[in-house]
C-alpha cells in the first residue's frame, strides 16, 4: 500500500531521442522525445512530403505499449516491431454554438523497422515505449511518488447508483483507460448496503495497491469507514483511494477535477478526467472528520455534515434518482415552496483559535509526500493515545459496542482520539464560539468544494487545508434570496453575495444541537441519528488518487 519513488529508467537516460518511423497509411514521422513532450513530424510518404508538427505532452499520455510483428502481422515474414503511445489531451468539443472541454483519447502508432532481426526491432521499441512511459511519470520537481507499479487496483462499482448505469459506464470508458495504463484490477460488483464496506473491513488490503470506487460519494463513504473499522486501522486508511463519478451527486469527484484546475465539466467528461488521474496515480493526502453523535458509533467523513434545507433536500430528492444529477435541483424547487426554519444551537472552534490552542497539535496529523509510513504510523499513535481505540473516546466512551446507525452487527469503533471535543453531556469549552441566534433554515460543515457535480460550495476548500468550511444560513432569509444563493453556488460566488443571512466561518471543530423535533442530519450525505452531533477534522488522515 506505501507508495514508492519511481527510479529513473536506464532507457529514458540519453534524452533527446531522436527516430524516423512509419505510422498509418506508411507515412514517414519524425519523433524526438525529450523530458516534457513528444513531438511528431509528419514526414509524408516518400513522394510526398509534409511538414506538419505535431507536439503531444507527456504529462497527457497514460501509457505506452510496445509490440512484436506477432501482435498484429498478417504476413509471417514481417520482421518489424511497433508501440502505441495514449493521450488524453484537453480539447474541445463543439455541439452547436456552444463549446465543452474534456479530455480526448488520442492514440499514435509508429512501426519500427530499423533491422531485418525481430528481436532488434522489438528491443528498439520497448526503448521507445519505456521511455516515454517515464516521461509521463514526471512532472515539475523532478519525479514523483505515486501508487507503486505494477499497480493492481480493487475496483467496487454500485450498480444502483444514480441511473443505474455504473457498469455500463465503467465498461464503456475506464475498462480500456486501465488496460492501457498497465493496470490490473480486480472487479467487485456490490450487491447491498454496506456490502463494501464489510469487504474492506475485513479483506486482505495486501493484494491491491489502491481501492477504486465506481459510484457516488455514498459507497466511498462505506469504504471509509470499512477502512476505519479495522483493527489496523493506522496503516488501512493510507490505502490510496480513486473515485471514479458513477452516481448523481459525485461531489468528491467534482473537487478533485476542480482541485486540478481544470474547467468544470460533468457526466462523462467528469468520468473521462477522473480516469485519467485514475490511470496517472498521483497521490494526494485528504482530510477526513470524525462525526460523533449521542447513542451511535462515531463515523468518519469525507464530505460533508448537513442539516435543515440542503440535508432535506439530500435525502428527499431520492424519489428523483433517475433523472441523475438534476434530482438535486428538482428537490430544491420542491422544498423552496415549502420552506422549514429549523431551531437548534450551534457552537464551533474558529480555525485561528484553535491554531493557538495547544491541543490543536493533537488534532491534525500530518504527513510529507514520499515518507516512511511505518514512522507516521507509529509518530500518529503517540500523539493521538489511540492504543484503547477509543473506548474512553471523548465524544461517546460506551458506544463502541452498542448496533451502529446501519443496523448491521456491532463492530468496535476506531481512530484516533478526538482531542478538540468534550463529551455531548457536557458544555463546549470556554474558548469555542456560540452561535447567538437558534433559527436556521441550513447549517452544512463542508470540507471539500464541491456538494454536487454542479455545486460548489467551498471554492476556497482543498483536499488537506485541515478546516471545516462551515456555512449557515439564519432564518429570515426570503425564498427568492435563498433560491439566488443556489444558484451563484453553481459558480462558487455565493459567498460573495453579501446576502446578510449568510454567514461562513473556517472551523476545526463543531457541535449542532437540534432543538426540533422532527429534521434530518445527514453525513457525506448520508442519513445518521437525528438529535446532537459533533465532530473535529483530522487533517491529511486519508490518501486520494488526485490531480
Amino acid at each position: 500500500m506505501d507508495s514508492e519513488t519511481l527510479e529513473p529508467d536506464p532507457a529514458a537516460a540519453a534524452l533527446p531521442m531522436r527516430g524516423e518511423f512509419s505510422g498509418d497509411a506508411r507515412v514517414r514521422y519524425a519523433l524526438v522525445l525529450t523530458e516534457s513532450e513528444l513531438t511528431v513530424q509528419n514526414l509524408g510518404t516518400g513522394r510526398r512530403k509534409s511538414g506538419a508538427v505535431t507536439v503531444l505532452d507527456l504529462q497527457d499520455c497514460i501509457g505506452c505499449r510496445a509490440y512484436g510483428a506477432e501482435d498484429g502481422a498478417e504476413d509471417g515474414a514481417d520482421t518489424s516491431a511497433g508501440f502505441a503511445v495514449y493521450f488524453y489531451p484537453v480539447k474541445r468539443r463543439w455541439a452547436g454554438l456552444s463549446s465543452a472541454p474534456g479530455r480526448r483519447r488520442v492514440e499514435r502508432r509508429f512501426r519500427v523497422a530499423v533491422s531485418p532481426d525481430p528481436r532488434t526491432n522489438l528491443e528498439e521499441a520497448q526503448r521507445w515505449a519505456g521511455a516515454i512511459r517515464q516521461g509521463s511519470f514526471r512532472r515539475s520537481g523532478g519525479v514523483c511518488a505515486e501508487v507503486r507499479r505494477p499497480r493492481r487496483f480493487l475496483v467496487l462499482i454500485n450498480p444502483q447508483s444514480g441511473k443505474g448505469q455504473a457498469q455500463a459506464l465503467f465498461n464503456t470508458h475506464v475498462q480500456h483507460m486501465l488496460q492501457e495504463a498497465d493496470i490490473t484490477y480486480t472487479l467487485q460488483i456490490t450487491e447491498r448496503q454496506n456490502h463494501a464496506r464489510e469487504l474492506v473491513r475485513e479483506a486482505d488490503l495486501s493484494q491491491w495497491d489502491a481501492v477504486v470506487i465506481m459510484s457516488g460519494d455514498g459507497l466511498l463513504f462505506e469504504v471509509v469507514n470499512g477502512l476505519m473499522e479495522r483493527e489496523d486501522w493506522e496503516k488501512a486508511i493510507q490505502m490510496p483511494l480513486g473515485v471514479l463519478p458513477g452516481g448523481s451527486g459525485n461531489a468528491l469527484a467534482a473537487s478533485i477535477h476542480y482541485y486540478s484546475g481544470s474547467q468544470s465539466v460533468s457526466g462523462e467528461e467528469l468520468l473521462v478526467s477522473c480516469g485519467f488521474m485514475l490511470c496517472k496515480g498521483l497521490v494526494s493526502h485528504m482530510d477526513l472528520t470524525s462525526v460523533c453523535m449521542a447513542s451511535s458509533p462515531r463515523l468518519f467523513s469525507f464530505l460533508s455534515l448537513a442539516w435543515g434545507f440542503v440535508a432535506d433536500v439530500d435525502i428527499e430528492s431520492e424519489k428523483y434518482r433517475h433523472v441523475g444529477a438534476a434530482r438535486f435541483t428538482m428537490g430544491t424547487l420542491v422544498r423552496l415552496a415549502s420552506l422549514r426554519v429549523y431551531k437548534g444551537k450551534l457552537a464551533y472552534l474558529p480555525a485561528e483559535e484553535s491554531q493557538s490552542t495547544p491541543s490543536q497539535a493533537q488534532s491534525t496529523v500530518s504527513f510529507t509526500d514520499g515518507s516512511n509510513s511505518s514512522s507516521v504510523h507509529s509518530h500518529m499513535s503517540r500523539n493521538l493515545n489511540c492504543q484503547n481505540h477509543l473506548l474512553h473516546n471523548s465524544c461517546n466512551s460506551n458506544n463502541a459496542h452498542k448496533p451502529n446507525w446501519t443496523g448491521e452487527s456491532p463492530v468496535t469503533t476506531r481512530g484516533p482520539t478526538d482531542s478538540l471535543l468534550v463529551p455531548l453531556d457536557q458544555p463546549v469549552p470556554a474558548h469555542w464560539t456560540v452561535v447567538k441566534e437558534e433559527d436556521f433554515v441550513l447549517v452544512m460543515a463542508v470540507y471539500q468544494s464541491h456538494l454536487a457535480e454542479d455545486l460548489i460550495a467551498a471554492p476556497a476548500s482543498r483536499l488537506k487545508d485541515g478546516i471545516i468550511h462551515l456555512i449557515y444560513v439564519k432564518a429570515g432569509i426570503s425564498r427568492r434570496a435563498l433560491l439566488r444563493l443556489f444558484l451563484a453556488m453553481e459558480k462558487g460566488a455565493h459567498l460573495s453575495t453579501n446576502c446578510p443571512f449568510v454567514v461562513y466561518v473556517k472551523v476545526r471543530a463543531l457541535r449542532l444541537e437540534p432543538f426540533s423535533p422532527k429534521g434530518t442530519i445527514t453525513v457525506d450525505g448520508e442519513v445518521v441519528e437525528y438529535g446532537p452531533v459533533q465532530a473535529q477534522i483530522y487533517g491529511s488522515l486519508a490518501r486520494i488518487i488526485a490531480g
